[in-house]
């Protein structure tokens, strides 16, 4: 029996001019992501993390309002697909996650996007597609987001939208 090759995860890099711009990269992820799409979002704090993800909503067609979940760790919203909105922030440990049910199956039919993913080492999904924002030191309002895709589908979704560089 032949084996399949691994393919090595694409990667690429997009700037943002705006805050606004960072959303409408997000909104043309949601309008294009398929249920199981995980995107996994590092940066520092204000990197435009939440931003990226009130578009990533706005693209899946929810209305309601889409805030950084800090406190409670995830929002789960409908659309047309429906987004897990989780913030590992406050997480002490990855098990956390686990043990608080913030990673599971039923967010198979639907969008996760992970903020703080970098604090879920070893316990996120071997496919997804990550995200890091960084502020462009040359330009406070702008903001460089390089990105690392793995498995097929997030790997289409990444150069649909974001592009090789």
């Amino acid at each position: 029996m032949e084996q399949s090759a691994v393919r090595s995860p694409a990667t690429g890099t997009r700037s943002s001019a705006s805050a606004d711009a960072t959303q409408e990269i997000g909104r043309r992820i949601g309008e294009v992501a398929e249920p199981g799409t995980v995107l996994a979002l590092v940066g520092p704090l204000g990197a435009g993390k939440t931003q990226l993800a009130k578009g990533v909503a706005r693209g899946l067609g929810i209305a309601s309002v889409v805030n950084s979940p800090t406190f409670i760790l995830m929002n789960e919203h409908v659309g047309r697909l429906r987004m897990y909105h989780i913030d590992a922030y406050r997480l002490e440990d990855p098990e956390d996650a686990i043990a608080a049910g913030l990673i599971d199956e039923r967010q198979v039919d639907g969008v996760t996007v992970i903020e703080w993913a970098d604090r879920l080492a070893g316990w996120l999904p071997d496919e997804r597609l990550e995200i890091t924002i960084d502020a462009d030191p040359e330009d406070a309002d702008r903001r460089i987001l390089r990105w690392r895709a793995s498995g097929d589908r997030h790997t289409r979704l990444a150069d649909g939208v974001l592009g090789r560089s």
